[in-house]
């Protein structure tokens, strides 16, 4: 009875919500695919005969995209008999999946009314699901176990304010007990899914995939970057990378007050606010420029920001930066995660607000590589 009450609230969303999404859809070619792809358009079909089998691995976006690489290369070593399928939620993750995995499949995360979550297990028929932290959906977990389908979460954490909220509904919706391994970030991670009465057995402290291959490569940011973002002789490089609303706007003040000798980058979480901060910028009497415009031939200038919109650039800009700060963290968003930069050996700040980082940000402060700063005002 839950369960079909909670497809019904789904069912009557989707009819409620379906004269905006054909509107949006007429007029963003983007969003039109995206819905498609969300109720199960241009999925695979399943493995026929002496094909090989499938192993799913999901992440929301790019940050559990990204931290799906080392466990990908892992799987393709030791098991070259699976096919890894990625999916993603977001169109910056399936951008990142698509730019990392080029060789792999790419679908698309449905949404959660049975029938499309069935059809989607059916149609990728994976022999088992692999969750990067905590995505999880009821009619997915429930779909799955019917299908016979285990499902492990790998890199899993749980906020403390997270905790409180599934610990208050234990009982009803979604039920961790569908789960069949929990591969956790830590041992207060892993007190916490046992606060939600999973038995230790399926509990397993395994470290941060996030980390794993952080130091496997040397990032280099290429001569392009290095042309149209890199600094003046002599001039330091300020980057702000994942940055949320309005902390750039915080952020150029600052660096106009405390360091406008400097050069400032400003990498947007997601790409498409990237015109939204020009304006807001250019607004509080800010010029700035746009990677995008530096490429099509605009001149640079190293005294005015730069505000990247695009995506998949932040790993090398970060090797341009002397410093770097963590957006995501001057707002109550719970930060990013800021042990790329720190991997990379540039210093890294960052806000209050890390509630999703608090591991990552006291590793870094510990070692005397992160500078956690106060709140605004």
């Amino acid at each position: 009875a839950l369960h079909g009450f909670y497809d019904l609230v789904w069912w009557l969303a989707i009819v409620l919500a379906s004269p905006w999404w054909l509107w949006r859809s007429l007029r963003s070619r983007e969003f039109g695919r995206m819905v498609r792809e969300r109720l199960g358009c241009g999925l695979p079909r399943p493995p026929g005969a002496g094909e090989r089998q499938r192993i799913l691995i999901h992440g929301v976006s790019v940050g559990e995209v990204k931290a799906a690489s080392s466990l990908v290369s892992l799987l393709e070593a030791e098991h070259p008999e699976l096919e890894v399928v990625i999916s993603a939620t977001t169109d910056t993750g399936m951008e990142m999946a698509e730019r990392l995995f080029p060789e792999l499949r790419v679908v698309r995360f449905p949404i959660d009314p049975t029938f499309l979550v069935s059809r989607f297990l059916r149609r990728v028929a994976p022999v088992c699901v692999v969750l990067i932290e905590l995505e999880i959906w009821p009619n997915f977990l429930r779909a799955a176990n019917r299908l016979g389908i285990p499902i492990a979460v790998v890199n899993g954490r749980i906020t403390e304010e997270s905790f409180r909220s599934y610990r208050s509904f234990r009982h009803l919706l979604p039920q961790f007990n569908r789960i069949s391994l929990f591969c956790v970030q830590s041992e207060e991670y892993a007190q916490r899914f046992a606060g939600l009465g999973q038995g230790s057995a399926r509990i397993l402290v395994t470290g941060n995939v996030k980390a794993d291959a952080l130091g496997d490569r040397q990032v280099e940011p290429g001569e392009e970057l290095q042309r149209l973002l890199g600094p003046l002789e002599g001039q330091s490089l300020l980057c702000c990378g994942s940055t949320h609303d309005p902390e750039e706007l915080w952020l150029t003040e600052a660096w106009r007050s405390f360091f406008p000798e400097a050069r400032l980058v400003l990498v947007p979480r997601h790409p498409r606010r990237a015109a939204e901060v020009v304006r807001a910028l250019e607004l509080a009497g800010q010029p700035c420029q746009s990677l995008s415009a530096l490429r099509a031939g605009e001149t640079p200038d190293p005294r005015l920001p730069v505000v990247v919109d695009t995506i998949g650039e932040l790993e090398r800009i970060y090797a341009l930066a002397d410093l770097v700060f963590i957006g995501g963290s001057l707002v109550t968003h719970g930060g990013q995660n800021m042990l790329e930069p720190a991997a990379q050996g540039r210093a890294v700040l960052y806000g209050p607000h890390v509630d999703n980082f608090l591991f990552e940000a006291g590793l870094l402060e510990s070692m005397g590589a992160g500078v956690r700063l106060g709140g605004r005002g």
